[in-house]
């Protein structure tokens, strides 16, 4: 089954030329079948390429997904068109006495923050608390995982000596949980990061538990106890080019930031970097639509609760 997402979204013309099954809101309507709502707050600059990268993942699974695009109201952003936004996007007062399967908030830029000094803190809190009675299951991504968590559990963020930018291995911790069925014991993600949460500070909240790490980038997956809320510091999302985008972004700025790390063949940034991670994201994310979301969410949307 496709995702459906609105009539004229750039993401479709990209990912329909990737073979990805796409369908617009018109030929959904024809189909009988209750599709899961899924949200996505959208709080990364770069708009259409985090829609793409999403859908691209959320639409690889037999189950019809209904995308809601979510922003916020109390910051405006400035890579992305009004038009744009204004076009495919809707704010947390127009969704908030409906209810979704599952939500997804993404990462964002603001890690040199405080959380409370963030311009749209307070919107995030009451995404968040209202996401404990009108979603059944939240994926947090990289800063949204460290927001959830302090939000949620009060744990802390620590800053980093410098930056986690690079392709790391992982290793599963909870060969049980749902959400890693199918993981190869070893595997490879993205993480772009200036901050981190500890497992010590995890280990101090018995309804959570780390499912993954790694020997460098720290933890990586959390989950609570009963599969509802999953945070996770990385970003599976990331195309091949992300971090090299974001390299070349932080030398035109004069950052002299170091190479991403196990990234580029050689460490030659002249040489096209290889996605090791693909079959990883894609799993990750369906994992979650299926095990996490569609076999335990009501089939009464409305009977989802606290």
């Amino acid at each position: 089954m496709p995702i459906k997402v609105p009539g004229g979204l750039p993401a479709v013309k990209t990912l329909e030329s990737e073979n990805i099954f796409v369908m617009e809101e018109s030929r959904a309507l024809h189909q009988d079948i209750r599709p899961l709502k899924i949200a996505v707050l959208n709080l990364m600059p770069t708009k259409i390429t985090t829609e793409t990268q999403l859908i691209r993942l959320l639409s690889n699974t037999p189950l019809q997904v209904d995308l809601t695009l979510l922003k916020t109201a109390t910051h405006t952003p400035k890579h992305t068109s009004p038009a744009h936004m204004k076009s495919f996007y809707r704010t947390f007062d127009e969704v908030k006495n409906e209810k979704f399967d599952g939500l997804v908030i993404t990462g964002a830029p603001v890690e040199d923050y405080d959380f409370e000094s963030v311009d749209y803190w307070q919107e995030m809190t009451r995404v968040m608390d209202w996401s404990r009675t009108n979603v059944f299951s939240v994926f947090h991504i990289c800063w949204a995982a460290q927001a959830g968590l302090y939000y949620h559990y009060g744990i802390p963020k620590h800053r980093l000596s410098e930056k986690l930018s690079g392709i790391y291995e992982h290793r599963v911790l909870d060969l049980n949980s749902p959400l890693l069925r199918g993981f190869d014991e070893h595997f490879y993600a993205p993480h772009s990061r200036f901050t981190e949460v500890r497992a010590a500070d995890i280990a101090k909240h018995s309804d959570l538990r780390i499912l993954a790490d790694s020997a460098e980038a720290g933890v990586y997956i959390v989950a609570s106890a009963n599969d509802r809320l999953f945070f996770v510091t990385g970003h599976s999302e990331y195309d091949n080019d992300t971090l090299d985008a974001e390299y070349r972004r932080d030398l035109k700025k004069g950052l002299d930031p170091e190479l991403p790390e196990n990234y580029y063949p050689g460490d030659d940034p002249a040489k096209r970097p290889p996605n090791v991670w693909r079959a990883h994201a894609h799993l990750l994310f369906s994992n979650w639509l299926n095990y996490a979301v569609y076999q335990n969410t009501p089939f009464n949307i409305d009977d989802i609760g606290e």
